[in-house]
């Protein structure tokens, strides 16, 4: 088994929420629906010569709009976690991880920021 990379002791405690400036949605169906910008000297290349979108629809499965319905300011990333866990108790063994690496992903790609 490859070797974990740490949290930061704190982490557990941030506060995330949806980023100011990402324009996103519910659907019908409940699934939520993020719209990625893409901006940036090679998204322009790739949007004229191969009509490639200016926005990208991002739709979120039924664990990834259940962690971002839960992210609403108020909840701590100990707090999201035991939301999932609750949500989907099959695969509470997993969830720490997977939630963790979700919101760290989403925090990469500047979708989530920390609240103030």
């Amino acid at each position: 088994m490859g070797k974990q990379k740490k949290l930061p002791p704190n982490y557990m405690d941030a506060i995330f929420v949806p980023a100011k400036e990402l324009h996103w949605a519910q659907r019908k169906d409940g699934m939520i629906v993020l719209d990625m910008v893409n901006n940036g000297f090679f998204h322009k290349i790739a949007q004229k010569f191969f009509r490639k979108p200016k926005v990208s629809h991002i739709a979120m499965d039924k664990y990834g709009t259940k962690l971002w319905l839960a992210l609403d300011g108020k909840r701590t990333v100990c707090q999201v976690v035991a939301v999932m866990e609750q949500a989907f108790p099959d695969e509470s063994d997993r969830m720490l991880d997977r939630t963790v690496t979700f919101l760290r992903t989403l925090h990469i790609h500047h979708f989530i920021c920390e609240a103030d």
